[in-house]
């Protein structure tokens, strides 16, 4: 009965690990599309815009300029700052500061878009002188956020550039800095006109079992002794002196 639950229970869990993984495959290419289709719109407008800045001159035709130098400029500086964010945390007020500057550029994209399908051209020419100071003060803002970033981040590199070089350098040096390794010293002989202590010339002492053996006469050096009793049998008597 155990073996059956247990059984369940690793079912159940298979299930909702499929079920988690199914659901985060969908929205990451949710993501995936919906950035897609976020691109290919800001390619088309900026596109149509294009078209309208040399197809339709005056105010019209400015209106779309101030639309692109608008839209270009607060692209580029979110570009810059997320790519420099990760790496630099103190971008954290800045990138406070471009949000509160993107809520301002929207409004003003907002109100190009409407002057766009106003059909009274004198109105339209005399917003149009308020419409562009907005724009500047707002490209100028986003461009020295994007600068002040780009050279930020620029400065970090080089400082880095220049730590790296410094410990390299140092490596370097400590590798090329070596010593041959010295042999041991010998024994240092004794002074020339030195006098031998007492016992310096005399060999050395032998040891116990040594001279016990040096004194044991060797065989051809033996004395002749009188034969021993096994040795008469097979010795020849002396002849005896003729007396003749």
């Amino acid at each position: 009965m155990e073996a059956i639950w247990i059984l369940l229970l690793l079912f159940v869990l298979i299930m909702l690990a499929g079920v988690y993984g199914a659901v985060r495959a969908v929205r990451a290419a949710k993501r995936g599309i919906d950035r897609t289709v976020h691109q290919a719109r800001v390619t088309v407008e900026d596109t149509r815009l294009r078209a309208r800045q040399f197809a339709q001159p005056g105010a019209a035709g400015e209106l779309a300029q101030l639309r692109l130098s608008l839209r270009g400029s607060m692209r580029a500086t979110s570009q810059a700052l997320q790519a420099a964010a990760p790496q630099d945390r103190s971008l954290s007020e800045s990138l406070g500061l471009f949000q509160r500057l993107s809520a301002h550029a929207l409004d003003l994209e907002a109100d190009l878009k409407r002057l766009e399908q106003e059909p009274d051209r004198s109105r339209l020419a005399a917003v149009l002188p308020e419409m562009r100071e907005r724009t500047q003060r707002i490209t100028h803002s986003a461009d020295s956020l994007r600068w002040a970033v780009q050279e930020r981040t620029q400065r970090l590199a080089h400082d880095d550039l220049d730590s790296l070089g410094r410990e390299i350098e140092m490596e370097a040096g400590a590798l090329r800095h070596w010593t041959a390794v010295e042999p041991d010293e010998p024994l240092t002989a004794p002074e020339a006109g030195a006098r031998p202590g007492p016992g310096a010339g005399a060999p050395p002492a032998p040891e116990a079992g040594q001279e016990a053996e040096s004194r044991r006469p060797s065989l051809g050096e033996r004395q002749h002794t009188e034969p021993q009793p096994w040795q008469k049998h097979w010795q020849q008597s002396p002849r005896p002196e003729n007396t003749a």
